[in-house]
């Protein structure tokens, strides 16, 4: 049993871009289109923008990728961020966080390990730091953690046997997941568990906005100032507006004049 106390993200998925069929669309329209950015999300979300009002060509007004965007920004015209789509790997946080992050539904979609399925005897647990900065505190956090822990390992075992008792034909994969979706029940909020998560820009910018502010729950502050971080490198044009700042308390938030976009 391990005890965690920051999460890691790992950003495994970003779009690539058809240019050929572009390049198709532009020739049946009798039009032309260059853009200044490689980068697939921004790239398709200027287009869908340029296809609302047909502004290729000659007619395409401001030329960079950040000054499209930017001006959608302004416009509140979000709609088209959500055709940039990013997939990341969280690992290192709590049931409690992904209780939180799983609220967010337009725009996401969600896979997490699962505890029917997954033997959690081997299971790790995440401390908030508020408990880990006071001794008796920790103290008293550790005594529960381990008591789940070792209730849930015992009572596995215990209804293995019962359900081989009682379930004889049962195979051996349901008989485990028996097993441990009742055990389960004894096991804390503090458990780490893993979630893959693929979102929209518009969705993203939506998350970072309100989970980044002083208010909300410190464990998906610290993740969503950490997704941010990795969408400014992979997206400047989209994430760009947003500043991280320190609070009061000497953590990290975020916030944007681009309210709702």
């Amino acid at each position: 049993m391990k005890i965690i106390r920051e999460a890691t993200i790992y950003m495994t998925g970003r779009q690539s871009v058809q240019r050929s069929e572009i390049d198709r669309f532009l020739v049946d329209h009798g039009t032309t289109w260059e853009t200044d950015t490689e980068r697939g999300g921004e790239m398709l979300s200027e287009m869908a923008g340029r296809v609302c009002y047909i502004s290729f060509g000659s007619r395409q007004g401001r030329r960079s990728n950040k000054d499209y965007i930017n001006n959608i920004l302004e416009m509140q015209h979000g709609s088209v961020l959500e055709h940039a789509v990013w997939s990341f790997i969280i690992t290192g946080v709590s049931r409690s966080f992904t209780h939180e992050l799983v609220r967010h539904r337009a725009g996401f979609g969600y896979s997490q390990l699962s505890q029917r399925y997954v033997d959690e005897s081997t299971a790790d647990y995440v401390e908030p730091d508020i408990i880990a900065e006071d001794p008796a505190a920790h103290e008293l956090w550790m005594k529960a953690v381990q008591v789940g822990h070792q209730t849930y390992i015992q009572l596995v075992e215990r209804l293995n046997a019962l359900i081989e008792i009682k379930y004889p034909e049962m195979n051996k994969t349901n008989k485990r997941k028996a097993a441990r979706q009742a055990a389960r029940s004894v096991l804390p909020n503090a458990t780490e568990t893993k979630i893959f998560v693929t979102a929209n820009a518009r969705a993203l910018r939506h998350f970072v906005e309100l989970r980044g502010t002083p208010f909300a729950e410190p464990e998906i502050r610290k993740v969503a100032v950490a997704i941010l971080r990795i969408l400014q490198e992979e997206s400047p044009n989209i994430f760009g507006d947003f500043e991280i700042y320190a609070l009061d308390d000497g953590t990290l938030g975020a916030r944007t004049a681009h309210h709702k976009v």
